[in-house]
């Protein structure tokens, strides 16, 4: 690739939001190469094989397992230098496959920071006045005393945030400042001294299980915390505690969660993410009244969508021109990515 050619951008069906495609078709440095959703899938990779740029959507579901960023998919793809996610979440992208082939990859993390707090922080709310158990209530003519949903006030509690990032240090803020809860939190990324800084304690987890009337999680999925909320971690919770999650399905186990909610271990539980995306109708978590069920919406929200695309936009143009973007997830594919692009002429 010469520096006088477009740098093409491959993408999958339709970007999540409109303003990707003004963003980056503003940039004469780049090209935007659409697969549709009928291509067959060898002519899909033959079209993603001839880009140097692979724009992923970020819900693994809504993508063909076939140009999931697999390191099978890397092998056919010699040109790729650069994968960046549509959102925050990247799990269609095997990272270190990427890093051993030289592929940068960036994501979009804190563009939906603030839909997926409120997001949040709504569901702890709802759950903790049982609100969904009210509805169904009303709904099914089944309505008789109110003392039969006494809730419980959010104030004061105590709230442990797994993963103190931008989504989960949006969420210590709000709390913290509108709620007056203690905050714990789970994050071996961070020092103390930073979690303070974003108003949390920095404790162990068995320390925040114990202690938190709500747990809220916000990490990304990845070999160290997939199936982190197994049978054990929810019996080791506070008894008639809150579970809420806008993480990623895989982080918690269903049927163990199923279990501690019908058991009445937990008192509650918000769900924004499943295994599988969106879950059944069936689906056994469904048919429970203190449950309250989102499609992995949290973020989608007009202005998230819009901020995440042109923070997208910006990257691809970074990239184009030569420069290191940020958010880059994988840094440790930089020296062999730089490597790579001179090789090419880019």
């Amino acid at each position: 690739m010469q520096n006088s050619e477009k740098f093409r951008i491959a993408y999958y069906s339709h970007p999540s939001h409109a303003a990707f495609l003004d963003a980056a078709g503003a940039d004469p440095a780049l090209e935007l190469v659409r697969i549709a959703p009928d291509l067959p899938e060898p002519a899909a990779i033959a079209l993603l094989a001839s880009c140097p740029g692979y724009y992923v959507r970020a819900a693994r579901d809504e993508l063909p397992r076939a140009l999931h960023l697999s390191g099978d998919l890397i092998a056919k793809l010699p040109r790729l230098l650069a994968a960046v996610s549509y959102g925050a979440g990247y799990d269609p992208i095997d990272a270190a496959a990427c890093d051993a082939a030289g592929i940068l990859v960036v994501n979009q993390a804190g563009g939906n920071a603030e839909a997926v707090a409120e997001h949040a922080v709504g569901m702890m709310l709802a759950l903790l006045k049982r609100m969904p158990a009210a509805n169904d209530a009303l709904r099914r003519g089944a309505m008789n005393r109110r003392e039969d949903y006494l809730g419980r006030e959010l104030y004061g509690r105590t709230v442990g945030i797994v993963g103190l990032g931008h989504t989960g240090g949006r969420v210590a803020r709000i709390l913290g400042a509108a709620f007056d809860c203690k905050i714990l939190a789970v994050d071996p990324y961070l020092d103390a001294a930073t979690c303070r800084a974003r108003g949390a304690e920095k404790v162990e987890m068995a320390e925040l299980l114990a202690a938190s009337d709500v747990v809220s999680v916000h990490c990304p999925l990845s070999p160290e915390t997939r199936g982190m909320f197994d049978a054990g971690a929810f019996a080791a919770m506070r008894p008639g505690a809150i579970f809420v999650t806008a993480a990623r399905g895989g982080i918690h186990d269903e049927a163990a969660l199923h279990h501690a909610l019908g058991q009445g271990r937990l008192a509650g539980a918000g769900l924004d993410v499943w295994r599988t995306e969106p879950p059944a109708a069936a689906h056994p978590l469904l048919e429970l009244p203190n449950v309250i069920a989102t499609p992995h919406t949290a973020g989608v929200t007009a202005e998230s969508r819009e901020r995440v695309a042109r923070m997208a936009a910006a990257a691809w143009s970074d990239i184009a021109a030569g420069r290191l973007p940020p958010r880059i997830v994988n840094p440790a594919a930089i020296e062999r990515y730089l490597v790579r692009r001179a090789a090419v002429g880019a």
